[in-house]
């Protein structure tokens, strides 16, 4: 009777999470990618990013991604001029987070957001997007405020 009592309390164990992970995996957001470019001086630097463009997106970011290209990152829009808050929570990747003005005029670099953590990360001016790359890529190519970043969904792309 016990041994049938603790089979029975496995398998609804084993029910229970394939339930929960069916459901996480049912609201993973899709992201679709574009190409954007980040002109620092006289070099232009080339990525390829996905778009969070609305809640669904922006809230999925890049949790519980274990890798990126280098030449790779997420631009967020988020459809308004205003002041961003960003947090790292469930994000393995250590990024670096690009704030940028909705002209594609880049703001301030918030360099090597540590993974894991709840901190807020402020943009501490008005933003209209906040791309995400690999940390230690900004200082690597010379990004910094004043650089331009230019892609159809910025709308500056020619």
């Amino acid at each position: 009777m016990r041994n049938s009592f603790s089979i029975l309390i496995k398998g609804a164990f084993a029910a229970l999470f394939m339930c929960l992970a069916g459901a996480v995996w049912a609201q993973q957001a899709t992201f679709s990618r574009q190409d954007l470019e980040i002109k620092s001086g006289d070099k232009t630097h080339k990525f390829t990013v996905e778009l969070a463009l609305d809640d669904e997106q922006r809230m999925q970011g890049l949790m519980f991604r274990k890798e990126m290209a280098p030449d790779a990152g997420m631009l967020f829009d988020f459809g308004d001029t205003r002041r961003v808050q960003m947090w790292m929570e469930n994000t393995i990747l250590p990024l670096d987070m690009v704030f940028i003005e909705k002209d594609g005029t880049i703001s301030s670099v918030h360099a090597d957001a540590v993974p894991y953590s709840r901190d807020i990360i402020d943009s501490k001016t008005p933003v209209h997007f906040v791309l995400e790359l690999n940390a230690g890529r900004a200082k690597a190519l010379g990004i910094k405020p004043g650089d331009k970043v230019v892609s159809k969904q910025i709308g500056n792309a020619s």
